[in-house]
């Protein structure tokens, strides 16, 4: 048996608003109270955590992320803005700064993420052309910041045998099929490094008071044994790594398939995740109603009506459930066409039942908003595209005409209609920071689709577990008799929001708990120790 005592500073639990203490005894809160009853069970205890004030929190949910990318994100070119690549020049010279640094004979994959063409005064990408220059013909492959397309070199696409696959162009840019196969010859790594890239990132997911992330795995992103591996290693909190919440996406037509899937993974919760219906607003191949403002192109789906039926009809028969990457609003109508067809056949109340997922879902009207809440759809969302590429100058401005632009992602909308949220940051398309993430859903560039900090915490927190069905015995919140799943902050100023908008108060009297103030102006909380279970995670308490 062990126990550890937290005390002398700010507890957040809806149970207990005012909260000083909180004891956990063999991964479970066992108690919590005022500080005065937390000094008469010092005696009892195998560690006391002296907080000076600091916050005990739920530890976050990352409900999107792709680890192997991310790590191999962060091993190679990082060319955003803040990588200090500002423009097309600048990211050529990083690329020839590597190529310059090679051995000879070194032929290994130059990679670099990041890149977004709409911030660069060229608004223009590299040409495979140029990338042969600037990588003196080594193999180059360059993502895009959404990671749903990328140039490379004349080497890659060779290596990968690209020429004549869907989605190539002469000029070096790929997206669809031609951009999976890219991908597989660029994340190509032995099981060794791949397992010091897992370990890695979700070190650094740990640091950031992440205690479980939902992989969304697939075929063109990673491997099954990929997943496999990283459900064994995260299973036990004693590995002292975050939980990986395992998702497949790979499209199933029958009831066998699924099952199938889910004998060869075990432990895996869902069938779908990055199961592509369409792709992305930046790489323009979200599918859209109406064309994009700046491109002849209205994006492609990569999914049909009959295909999602299908899908979601096999996964719910397995005792499953799906879920779907959707951006555009052309998308979403595929989408939920195909599990309007799947209730027909399986029922409403079944499709409702099952906790169907949708990752993104940025173009949500009316009439589909009142479709989700029909069939009981759950979404997981990323606040941080907002603050990334909303706004009248930002890219999605670009992309679609500030009229559309300014009516995606209507997180207010949603949480105001009771669809369940969760936050996530689709890492490496934004950082591991689930702090941005709820300060951007708080100041969302449209002040209509603003929700407050406590709404987008709890979705950043207990949503996770809720999106994946794992919401049981209180995981997701700090109570007596709860699973010790906490971060501990050390926050400037600490308040409660008094309503949707921008009102604070440092006043805990009211019965909320607190939380740190994420005013433009104010610093980003620090964590000082993520624990999941009761096993110590991450600790920079000294």
């Amino acid at each position: 048996m062990s126990a550890t005592l937290y005390r002398h500073g700010v507890v957040h639990s809806p149970a207990d608003p005012f909260a000083e203490a909180v004891l956990v005894e063999d991964g479970v809160i066992a108690w919590m109270g005022s500080d005065d009853t937390a000094d008469g069970l010092v005696a009892g205890v195998d560690e006391v955590v002296e907080l000076d004030g600091a916050l005990v929190a739920p530890a976050f949910v990352d409900a999107h992320v792709h680890l192997l990318e991310t790590g191999l994100a962060a091993a190679g070119l990082d060319l955003s803005a803040a990588g200090g690549v500002r423009s097309l020049p600048a990211a050529l010279d990083a690329v020839a700064r590597v190529a310059a640094e090679r051995a000879a004979g070194d032929r290994r994959v130059v990679l670099g993420t990041g890149w977004d063409d709409g911030a660069w005064p060229e608004r223009r990408p590299p040409t495979r052309d140029e990338l042969d220059v600037a990588g003196q013909g080594l193999p180059v492959y360059l993502a895009r910041v959404d990671v749903h397309s990328a140039i490379v070199s004349s080497a890659l696409a060779d290596l990968a045998g690209l020429r004549g696959l869907p989605g190539w162009s002469e000029d070096g840019r790929v997206t669809g099929a031609a951009h999976h196969a890219a991908r597989a010859v660029a994340r190509a790594v032995d099981a060794g490094e791949r397992t010091t890239l897992y370990r890695d990132v979700l070190a650094r997911a740990a640091a950031a008071g992440i205690v479980a992330v939902h992989e969304q795995s697939a075929p063109h992103v990673d491997t099954r044994d990929g997943l496999r591996e990283l459900m064994a290693m995260t299973a036990d909190p004693v590995s002292g790594l975050p939980l990986v919440v395992g998702y497949r996406a790979e499209p199933c037509v029958t009831v066998d398939d699924a099952r199938a899937l889910l004998a060869d993974l075990p432990g895996l919760t869902g069938i779908g995740g990055d199961l592509n219906v369409d792709g992305s607003l930046g790489s323009r191949t979200a599918a859209l109603r109406h064309p994009y403002a700046d491109a002849p192109t209205s994006g492609a789906l990569q999914l049909t009506a009959e295909q999602i039926a299908n899908h979601v009809t096999a996964v719910t028969r397995a005792g499953s459930h799906a879920a779907f990457h959707v951006i555009g609003d052309r998308a979403l109508d595929e989408l939920l066409l195909g599990l309007r067809t799947a209730a027909d056949v399986e029922g409403t109340a079944a499709i409702a039942a099952a906790g169907h997922r949708i990752e993104h879902a940025e173009m949500v009207d009316a009439h589909s908003l009142a479709q989700i809440v029909l069939l009981g759809l759950r979404l997981s969302v990323q606040p941080a595209f907002d603050a990334a590429w909303g706004g009248p100058d930002g890219m999605y401005a670009a992309r679609l005409g500030p009229g559309r632009a300014a009516a995606l992602n209507p997180l207010a909308d949603l949480a105001a209609a009771g669809v369940p949220l969760a936050l996530g940051s689709d890492a490496p398309v934004t950082p591991l920071d689930p702090w941005a993430g709820v300060r951007a859903a708080a100041g969302h560039h449209e002040p209509d689709q603003r929700i407050s900090v406590r709404a987008a915490f709890r979705a950043a927190t207990r949503g996770g577990w809720r999106l994946a069905g794992l919401d049981h015995a209180g995981i997701g919140e700090l109570r007596v008799g709860a699973p010790a799943h906490l971060a501990v902050w050390r926050a400037e100023h600490l308040v409660v929001q008094a309503s949707r908008t921008s009102s604070w108060s440092a006043d805990a009297r009211a019965g909320s708990p607190l939380l740190p103030d994420l005013g433009p102006d104010q610093p980003s909380p620090q964590c000082l120790r993520t624990v999941r279970a009761g096993v110590v995670l991450h600790d920079a308490l000294g």
